[in-house]
This record gives structure tokens, C-alpha cells and sequence, in this order.
């Protein structure tokens, strides 16, 4: 019985052996790798930001300044410079006078008054005059004659313009906005209605010509 025991326990250690021999043989460790030199990345050049200034690129393109027509005062003799600037010529309606600056009775007595800060004749904007119907030398007196196509000449600093109406309306003294001006090139002629009355006022409205 032992002899068949220690028969059998010679076989396992010959077992082993052979199992051991026919294991494959263990792997070499692997070498560190060798580093590869990277060239850098190229530097490329990066674009200008421009400058934020505020303005809408896609807004028009402003146009010249209007001119600013004075603020008439309350006193319509408040102090103010006598000042002759040319000629007006009406023909339809007989009328040739001497013109002048300002919007209070010291201009105004003397002849068709230009209200200061319009347009001048022959300017961009509203060229805008005032004159008496029945006092003083009455120049108009009959600016309600006049109709479509009737032409006024002025001839300021020696420079001759033509304009010629286009329209007339009836407006309160408060309605200042006849001297409102644009990018046009008018003109408006204005004095107190109806006749020996100062409660409205009788406008002639005009068009440059040329």
C-alpha cells in the first residue's frame, strides 16, 4: 500500500517539471521610449479688432445744418441794429423796396424785414420777411394779389435770386412755424390780416428757381 503511494508521488514533482519546460519563456521588459523632437506650431498673425466708436455705420450721412431763426421778443421795440441788406422786386404787384434785418418795428417800419437766423435769399432753407399792409409805406399791402408763378426777386450782398409762389395761407401770430426751415430752398413773405388788423396773419409762400 505505501510502495503505491510513494510510486505515485514520484510522477507529480516529473509532471511539474514538464510543465514547467514547456511554459513559454517570459517577455522582455520593454524599452523607454525615445522621445521625437515636435517642431512648434506656427504663429499666424491675428487680425486688427477695429475701434468701437459708437456710430451706426448704416445710419445716412448727415446733411448740412439748418439755419436757427431768432426768438422774436415780447417788446416790439426791444433794442435792435438797423440793418439795410438789398432789394425786393414784386412786379405783379408794383412793389420795388429796399430790404432789411430783424424782427422788431425799428427794421421793420423801414421796409420788408428779414427775420434774423432765416435763410438769406439765395441760401439752403427758408428765407423769411415781414412787412406792414397799412402803416409806414404799406410795401405789402397787397401780397393777397399775388397767385402761382408770380415772381419775387431779391438781390442781397449784389447776388440776384428768383423765386417765384407756389401757395398763400392764413395763420395766427403764434404760428411761428412758418419760419421753420429745410433742406429746401424757399421762401416765405408774411404781414398782418386782414386789412387794419392785427389778429391774423396773410403768408405768401415761395420756390428758388434755377
Amino acid at each position: 500500500m505505501l510502495s503505491h503511494v510513494r510510486g505515485r508521488s514520484l510522477v507529480v514533482p516529473a509532471v511539474l517539471l514538464v510543465a514547467a519546460a514547456c511554459a513559454a519563456p517570459s517577455s522582455p521588459r520593454p524599452a523607454a521610449p525615445v522621445p521625437v523632437p515636435v517642431a512648434p506650431a506656427p504663429v499666424l498673425p491675428v487680425p486688427p479688432v477695429p475701434a468701437v466708436t459708437g456710430a451706426d455705420p448704416t445710419a445716412p450721412v448727415p446733411g448740412p445744418p439748418l439755419p436757427v431763426p431768432v426768438v422774436i421778443p415780447a417788446d416790439s421795440y426791444a433794442p435792435e441794429r438797423v440793418m439795410e441788406i438789398g432789394t425786393m422786386e414784386i412786379p405783379a404787384i408794383g412793389l420795388t423796396h429796399r430790404i432789411y434785418d430783424g424782427v422788431t418795428l425799428h427794421n421793420i417800419d423801414r421796409g420788408p424785414s428779414h427775420w434774423t437766423g432765416s435763410a438769406l435769399p439765395g441760401q439752403m432753407g427758408n428765407a423769411v420777411f415781414a412787412g406792414h399792409r397799412t402803416s409806414n409805406d404799406q410795401p405789402f399791402r397787397r401780397i393777397d394779389e399775388l397767385v402761382p408763378g408770380d415772381k419775387v426777386f431779391f438781390t442781397v450782398g449784389g447776388v440776384r435770386t428768383t423765386y417765384r409762389v407756389t401757395g398763400h395761407l392764413v395763420v395766427t401770430p403764434a404760428d411761428d412755424w412758418i419760419a421753420n426751415q429745410s433742406t429746401a430752398y424757399t421762401a416765405t413773405l408774411y404781414a398782418c390780416h386782414p386789412l387794419g388788423s392785427t389778429a391774423e396773419r396773410y403768408v405768401v409762400q415761395l420756390a428758388m428757381e434755377g
